[in-house]
């Protein structure tokens, strides 16, 4: 038994693996120029202000109660299709989304964003 296939496996049945593959090779890349980083710097800081100013207009009483609105509109729209009344559901659900884009246009978020609250909330 000591013959075919059952002995020790050898190096010479296994190819061998350099230890480094190309030593030579470099990895390509370019560094930014100072234009390009003063640029990417300044994008960064538009987009800072333009989050701080969204957090700003998050306080405006108008917008806190256009979101307390926009509950009782879902409320609705589910009320109107229980009591088979689709045309007026189809209505104001068309509403809701003009607010919902005024909204995020305001504010920069999305009626979504909060992680689905607005059932569990209470005013």
């Amino acid at each position: 038994m000591a013959g075919a296939g059952h002995g020790r496996i050898g190096p010479s049945t296994f190819e061998t693996i350099p230890a480094v593959a190309h030593p030579n090779m470099r990895r390509s890349y370019q560094r930014r120029s100072a234009d390009q980083r003063v640029t990417d710097l300044q994008k960064k800081i538009a987009e800072l202000k333009a989050k701080q100013a969204a957090r700003e207009k998050k306080d405006d009483p108008v917008l806190r109660e256009l979101q307390k609105l926009m509950k009782h509109l879902k409320r609705f729209v589910q009320h109107a299709h229980d009591h088979k009344r689709p045309d007026i559901a189809n209505s104001v659900m068309g509403f809701k989304s003009m607010l919902e884009r005024i909204l995020t246009a305001e504010t920069g978020a999305g009626v979504g964003a909060r992680g689905g609250k607005d059932d569990e909330d209470d005013e």
